[in-house]
């Protein structure tokens, strides 16, 4: 008894190839109707948990980003002169 992956599954593959092979066309167009009405079915809501019915209570979380300004700061001279000023002519 062989029990190599490639030799215990070559009668599968030949199947499906033969399968393909013969059928493909209309296995397409299968899977392209099946996946239509898949998007079809999740686009109105088909994946979404039902909430049973009756008194329920939504909670959202919510952060507040609250900002204050610092403050004010008095009797400090700020000096407005920029350090090319200080240059002396002759």
């Amino acid at each position: 008894m062989n029990l190599n992956p490639v030799e215990l599954l070559n009668p599968i593959f030949n199947f499906l190839d033969a399968l393909i092979q013969n059928y493909g066309v209309y296995l397409y167009l299968v899977f392209v109707w099946l996946a239509l009405l898949a998007i079809g079915w999740i686009l109105s809501g088909g994946l979404r948990r039902k909430r049973p019915q009756g008194n329920s209570v939504t909670v959202i979380p919510a952060i507040i980003f609250m900002t204050q300004s610092p403050p004010p700061i008095i009797g400090i001279e700020v000096d407005q002169t920029w350090d090319g000023d200080n240059e002396t002519t002759d």
